[in-house]
């Protein structure tokens, strides 16, 4: 039995390609660090959601230059191989937007470490772009 989505939105195999090849470029350019061609695939300001240590909700726009700071300093150099290994679930309100969650085990230096997260995306002229971004457990880095 399929069971359709609330939005009354039926997402065409085009639109899950779509964005299964966006996550894709993604994860290989986090996995390289590259940092500046992770901005580019994103709608600037962008959304951020977490809590932090006290157990309060945080959220917080960033502009690309702050994302680019504050991404360069949690990511790293790149000097250590690290790789993603991810389900995702997204869920399509839209032709143009995507909720995607996702379950992730990220392996850097042999050590991994399991996350849970979810994006908010939004296609425009016909490509995909990260727009809010949600995860526990980052809310004293908002700022």
């Amino acid at each position: 039995m399929t069971v359709l989505p609330r939005t009354g939105y039926v997402p065409t195999a085009e639109d899950r390609a779509s964005l299964d090849a966006w996550f894709a470029e993604y994860d290989a350019q986090s996995a390289k660090r590259n940092v500046e061609r992770m901005a580019d695939m994103a709608a600037f300001p962008l959304n951020l959601v977490s809590d932090d240590a006290a157990g309060n909700g945080r959220s917080a726009q960033w502009d690309r230059e702050r994302f680019i700071a504050t991404m360069t300093h949690v990511m790293g150099d790149g000097g250590e191989d690290i790789t993603f290994e991810s389900t995702r679930t997204p869920v399509f309100l839209s032709p143009a937007i995507a909720v995607v969650f996702t379950d992730s085990t990220m392996t850097v230096q042999g050590e991994t470490r399991q996350l849970r997260y979810a994006d908010i995306l939004i296609r425009r002229d016909g490509t995909w772009a990260f727009q809010t971004m949600i995860q526990g457990g980052w809310g004293d880095n908002l700022g």
